[in-house]
């Protein structure tokens, strides 16, 4: 083939396509840079099977050098559509807008102007037999090759890159990769909607971003167009009141969606971890990567905390010969690329660390391995410490030299790293479905960014909420590695779901932030570190879940994911533990059934417990520095 157009071509510069999720400030000196330095180009992709994906093509007109390209795949588009129309910044961050490359911009199989059918969360096909068994990693594929072939005074190196879905997309694009494609960055992908992102954690459906997202997204597209369908608009300010009026899950379909929105009834006929599921698991093939990856995640990060995490680990246990790094820092979902980083909720991080990342790790993580530049020598691990607000640098994730410890429940309230002695003892309380206890203080109908780092002494106050609480640290303690909930419970009802949190309070005399927009009261702040939901029915299985036997006690294990965080000195540690988290996760009816179809007179209040005995020894473990 020849290529059906020419360049009059530029100095490639890096310009990042916002979309949805994308790049970092939006200046004026950068659009007018990207018109005046970039000939924008818009083709049609032929994939092996004869589909062809909508691509638009940035290129430097400088025509001294190759460039290589840098690539996105998203399912949000690639507008503004028209060759004469220009986004605002091209490129993961502005740190990478002037250094040159060529950004390509995809819209993924049967999205906006893609020909052919959009599939969620495209199964992955390790066999493929035919040219019409194709998957994300093939379509990848065959657009680098396309690219490399086609496009003048390329030098025949790739890096693809995303955020969210894109980051998805990335990672699934790493799997069989073209030999050209030499940089993956994979950022806050998505890996799992059933165990830990967006759509479910631990079993537990996430209703408040489920129903928000696919009500726009999960309309069908008739045929190509460059306009994205449009969420619904909803009758009431108060997202709490409006999710606890809507009723038992199967209302939404009846009140709203009509049948319009596919992928939402599929959420409410696979409500266990069947093969649905499995088969859109992207974590199992993440083997024998041969590209340099760069996985980055935020520690609070709403959607995706769980992605990363897991893709990280089996990049690292399947991929031996991987030269592969994970940045997590302390950032919201995309955080790194739409703020500064310097703070979140009234919590400081003592610095601009989006800028920091942006500067010193993925814009010279690209002109390394893509220009050949100096080696920026990254670590294994380049993580966030929240607490003491430092970076460091491991060689392996949890690093080396960490201590196992378990931090156990005890009588009035406390919490202490020595187990109980009694033989019998526990702390109940009763959950209303009709009441459940609400994920954050704000009043809004979207989730926001910071309920992750949310002082929590709203719930604090309920009488559904248990609250176990540490004397004042003698000496600063630092937790790094994954956090799990083993916990003794028992209910009275059939089923419940149980919400671990892991809290670090302030002392009282701390002093508020200087400005204070937001009117944070830092004395005795209950600062969310990390926190979880486990649907109870599935505590033995996602696939085959089990009632809960009435007042029996039963052990409980889950993982609340990685944390790097100090609790300084003088701070007390907090543990709470409830039973709803609404309307972030849909409410338990406490009795066991497939939730979807529960009717009202379904939803019962429970007496739920949570042991504290010898035997039966309710803690978190946790891995803790050792002291020097």
């Amino acid at each position: 083939m020849t290529c059906p157009f020419a360049f009059r071509s530029p100095r490639l510069i890096a310009m990042g396509l916002l979309l949805v999720f994308g790049a970092g400030s939006l200046d004026a000196q950068d659009s007018l840079y990207i018109r005046e330095h970039y000939a924008k180009h818009e083709v049609l992709i032929p994939m092996r099977d004869g589909v062809r994906l909508f691509t638009t093509i940035y290129a430097p007109q400088d025509t001294t050098e190759p460039y290589p390209i840098l690539l996105q795949r998203t399912p949000y588009g690639v507008g503004p559509y028209g060759p004469n129309l220009y986004v605002s910044s091209l490129g993961p961050s502005s740190a990478s807008l002037r250094e040159g490359f060529i950004f390509v911009y995809q819209d993924v199989r049967g999205r906006m102007m893609s020909e052919g059918e959009f599939v969620n969360m495209t199964p992955h096909r390790p066999v493929k037999r035919s040219p019409k068994d194709v998957d994300e990693s093939s379509d990848t594929y065959d657009t680098v090759e396309w690219l490399v072939n086609k496009i003048p005074r390329n030098n025949g190196r790739v890096g693809l890159w995303g955020i969210s879905y894109p980051g998805f997309y990335a990672a699934a694009g790493m799997i069989d990769a073209h030999p050209a494609l030499k940089a993956v960055s994979p950022q806050a992908p998505i890996a799992d909607w059933f165990v830990g992102d967006d759509v479910h954690h631990n079993g537990a459906f996430f209703l408040m971003d489920a129903f928000s997202f696919f009500s726009g997204f999960g309309l069908p597209r008739p045929s190509p167009t460059t306009e994205g369908a449009k969420g619904m608009e909803f009758t009431m300010p108060d997202a709490y009141r409006f999710y606890l009026d809507l009723g038992s899950l199967h209302h939404a379909d009846e009140k709203y969606f009509k049948k319009s929105i596919p992928f939402w009834n599929d959420l409410m006929v696979h409500g266990t971890y069947d093969e649905f599921w499995r088969a859109r698991n992207i974590v199992p093939h993440l083997k024998n990567i041969r590209p340099a990856v760069l996985v980055v995640g935020g520690w609070f990060d709403a959607e995706d905390l769980y992605g990363p995490l897991a893709m990280f680990r089996a990049i690292q246990r399947k991929g031996p010969g991987a030269r592969f790094t994970l940045v997590m820092g302390p950032w919201p979902h995309g955080g790194w690329s739409s703020s500064t980083g310097e703070s979140l909720g009234g919590i400081s991080f003592g610095g601009r660390t989006s800028e920091y990342f942006q500067d010193k790790v993925e814009l010279p993580f690209f002109t390394h391995t893509l220009k050949g530049k100096d080696d920026p020598e990254l670590p294994t691990a380049l993580v966030f410490e929240t607490g003491s607000n430092v970076w460091r640098s491991y060689e392996r994730w949890p690093p080396a030299g960490m201590v196992k410890k378990s931090l156990y429940l005890r009588e009035n309230s406390g919490l202490s790293f020595e187990p109980a002695k009694a033989k019998n003892g526990y702390d109940e309380y009763r959950s209303d479905p009709g009441k459940p206890v609400p994920y954050t203080a704000q009043v809004a109908l979207s989730r926001g960014t910071s309920y992750m780092i949310e002082d929590q002494r709203f719930a604090f106050s309920r009488p559904d909420v248990l609250s176990y609480e540490t004397l004042p640290l003698e000496h600063s303690m630092t937790v790094a590695g994954p956090i799990t909930a083993d916990l003794y419970v028992s209910t009275t009802g059939t089923d419940a779901d149980f919400v671990v949190k892991l809290i670090d309070v302030i002392p009282d005399s701390a002093s508020d932030p200087v400005p204070n927009p937001e009117g944070v009261r830092m004395g005795g702040y209950q600062m969310l570190v990390r926190g979880d939901i486990m649907r109870g029915k599935f505590r033995k299985s996602l696939q085959r879940p089990e009632p809960f036997r009435p007042g029996a006690v039963t052990p409980l294990r889950f993982d609340l994911r990685d944390v790097n965080h100090t609790f300084l000195r003088g701070h007390r540690i907090m543990v709470q533990i409830q039973s709803s988290w609404f309307p972030l996760a849909d409410r338990n009816p406490q009795t066991f059934l497939d939730i979807p179809r529960a009717r009202e007179r379904d939803f019962v209040k429970s007496t739920q417990r949570v042991y504290r005995t010898k035997r039966g020894a309710s803690k978190l473990e946790m891995l803790v520095k050792r002291e020097p």
